[in-house]
């Protein structure tokens, strides 16, 4: 990421990308940075020299953020709240081909850790680089990749069994190439049962902000459930005992529906159902209607004749001056 910020900035500007999984950045700390053209980067790194990843997000969503995950140069995630979805978005970077062994089961126990912290109702996106091939076609692993991956699988290619523990589906599989891939490492995943959100996914031709590394972009339309609007409950206008009248009026049908007693029964729960009942009849209840926007009940047929009004006088003194 050193010294490639704004270009990155620029190229998820022109791509008109909102979320973006990066890494390799060798960016050593835990903050978050402003890149340019109204971008933000979420980072963690150890080390200046390796590892790091990142997830950049339009400046506008920052409000949605809930909750940053950093758990180690190879893994982290965001959670948002999207009109009331909430959204994961987790990078990773596996260890490539010659790590250790070790350090290769560390990756994948964080990213399992990780993911059973997300509950299942939740939705999760996965964009990493993981370092291995899935494999052409699909026999056996229906279930959770498509017939378009490249190359032979092989031992980095865990990502299906990852996948199957997960319940997930490797998106990039589901989309066909276009044009000669050599290659495929960084892939993207969701849950199983939000696939059919996802419309499209493809490797970015033309765009290679790091040598070696183009971006893979996705394109998601989250569903989300509308509900139901809740009757507002009809409540008695126990403001109008602040009238003289009406409150006398009430004391008097209040003696009458209690037999004419001055002190009130020892029994609760009949009083004060009696009193409820009595301010129904005498004070009436509210519509249950919603009121009007506060912001908004001005904007009447008069006010805006005013505003054309204006508009034109507006208009002949910008082209007149007197």
């Amino acid at each position: 990421m050193t010294g490639k910020g704004r270009e990155l900035a620029d190229m998820m500007e022109r791509r008109k990308v909102d979320i973006l999984c990066v890494q390799e950045t060798r960016w050593k700390g835990s903050k978050a940075r402003s890149i340019g053209e109204g971008f933000k980067l979420f980072y963690y790194g150890v080390d200046s020299k390796r590892n790091g990843v990142g997830v950049v997000l339009k400046e506008e969503s920052l409000r949605n953020v809930l909750e940053v995950k950093r758990v180690s140069d190879r893994v982290m995630s965001l959670k948002l709240e999207i009109e009331g979805v909430m959204l994961n978005v987790v990078s990773g970077y596996a260890p490539q081909v010659g790590c250790e062994l070790e350090e290769k089961e560390k990756f994948w126990s964080e990213l399992d850790e990780v993911m059973e912290s997300i509950p299942t109702g939740e939705r999760v996106v996965i964009g990493a680089d993981f370092n291995g091939h899935v494999g052409e076609g699909n026999t056996g692993d229906e279930e959770v990749m498509g017939k378009f991956g490249v190359k032979e699988r092989n031992l980095e290619g865990q990502i299906v069994d990852f996948a199957k523990r997960m319940d997930m589906a490797v998106v990039n599989t589901y989309f066909q190439k276009h044009g000669l891939y050599r290659t495929q490492v960084d892939y993207i995943l969701c849950r199983r049962g939000n696939l059919k959100e996802i419309s499209d996914c493809k490797v970015v031709v033309g765009e290679s902000v790091a040598r070696q590394h183009r971006m893979v972009v996705c394109r998601m339309t989250l569903m989300v459930c509308k509900t139901k609007r809740s009757k507002i409950e009809k409540k008695t206008k126990w403001w109008k005992l602040k009238k003289e009248e009406c409150c006398e009026e009430f004391r008097q049908k209040l003696r009458q529906a209690l037999g004419g007693q001055v002190v009130l029964p020892d029994d609760w729960e009949t009083t004060a159902e009696v009193i409820r009942e009595t301010g129904r009849k005498v004070l009436g209840v509210s519509s249950g209607r919603r009121k009007e926007d506060k912001e908004t009940w001005w904007w009447n047929e008069e006010v805006q004749d005013s505003i054309q009004r204006k508009r034109l006088a507006k208009k002949k003194w910008d082209m007149d001056r007197t």
